[in-house]
């Protein structure tokens, strides 16, 4: 049900995401999903990839510092309400989201959403009490 995320942390400078796309691209690795956050001076992107393994190894020797991050990609409504239905379930039981991004999917009829949570296991059981069910890590990788 967990998935991995990439992290990695990026010097606010013309030509450094260029770089990290580019050493994925040479390694054959699809970015699935992605958010960045930033400062004046570095950022961090977020990442969601076909081969994560694959690609921490590749940016790392790049000189990419790199992290990996325990998230939890569900599939939820794509309507009004969706999302929302999610975080007020979360929340009433006191699990804190820490942040969410969207998820860059193939047509379909329900929306992907990346979320970072503090108890992702008594979340999954939660949501799917609720009809709300995890997207499996391979499913994501392969979106």
């Amino acid at each position: 049900m967990v998935v991995t995320q990439i992290s990695v942390f990026l010097e606010n400078k013309s030509g450094r995401l260029a770089e990290l796309t580019e050493a994925l691209a040479e390694a054959g690795i699809n970015i699935r999903a992605l958010s960045v956050a930033e400062t004046v001076d570095y950022g961090v992107l977020r990442m969601i990839v076909d081969n994560p393994d694959l690609a921490c190894e590749r940016l790392r020797q790049t000189g990419f510092t790199v992290t990996e991050t325990p998230v939890l990609a569900l599939e939820i409504p794509d309507r009004p309400g969706g999302l929302a239905y999610v975080i007020r379930v979360l929340s009433d039981a006191g699990i804190n989201v820490e942040y969410v991004y969207a998820f860059v999917g193939k047509a379909q009829e329900n929306a992907i959403v990346v979320l970072r949570l503090e108890e992702i296991e008594r979340a999954v059981e939660l949501l799917g009490k609720r009809g709300i069910e995890a997207v499996p890590a391979e499913k994501v990788y392969r979106m």
